[in-house]
């Protein structure tokens, strides 16, 4: 079994490492790739948005959606990040977890953690490190966990 997985996560792509010990490289072992969230909103949504009547007056205007198809696609994306990282769970492939992911990406994983999941969870870094090399994100992570 494996001590450690590293999952490095934006709202297009999640990487999942596994390090046996904090000297050791970092493996990669699973690509998650969600090419959905590269377009724009008006290419996810073709529809013209609805209209509606304003409360008072005679004026209409167009009604738009509280949540961009882009940002939907990226909480869906991450809903099978957590699901991945669960199944490793379920299946004891890790002690503890460390998440790094760029801001808001990481509040849309937060918001489908398990308490279990919570648990294992040793940091979590609100960058995006989702470019960086496996030489690199390990350098980076050791700095910025263990100082």
């Amino acid at each position: 079994m494996s001590k450690d997985w590293i999952v490095v996560a934006d709202k297009n792509r999640c990487r999942i490492f596994r390090q046996a010990r904090r000297t050791s490289p970092l493996e990669e072992i699973a690509v998650l790739v969600a090419p959905i969230t590269r377009l724009r909103n008006q290419d996810i949504d073709s529809d013209r948005p609805g209209r509606t009547f304003d409360s008072a007056g005679q004026g209409r205007h167009a009604k738009s959606p509280s949540v961009e198809p882009v940002e939907q696609e990226a909480i869906r994306f991450a809903k099978d990040v957590v699901a991945k990282i669960e199944d490793g769970r379920r299946q004891n492939s890790f002690q503890r977890l460390y998440v790094v992911a760029e801001p808001r990406f990481l509040g849309y994983l937060r918001q489908h953690y398990s308490r279990p999941l919570k648990e294992m969870i040793a940091a979590e870094i609100g960058k995006d490190w989702a470019t960086q090399t496996a030489d690199e994100i390990r350098d980076r992570l050791r700095e910025a966990v263990f100082g």
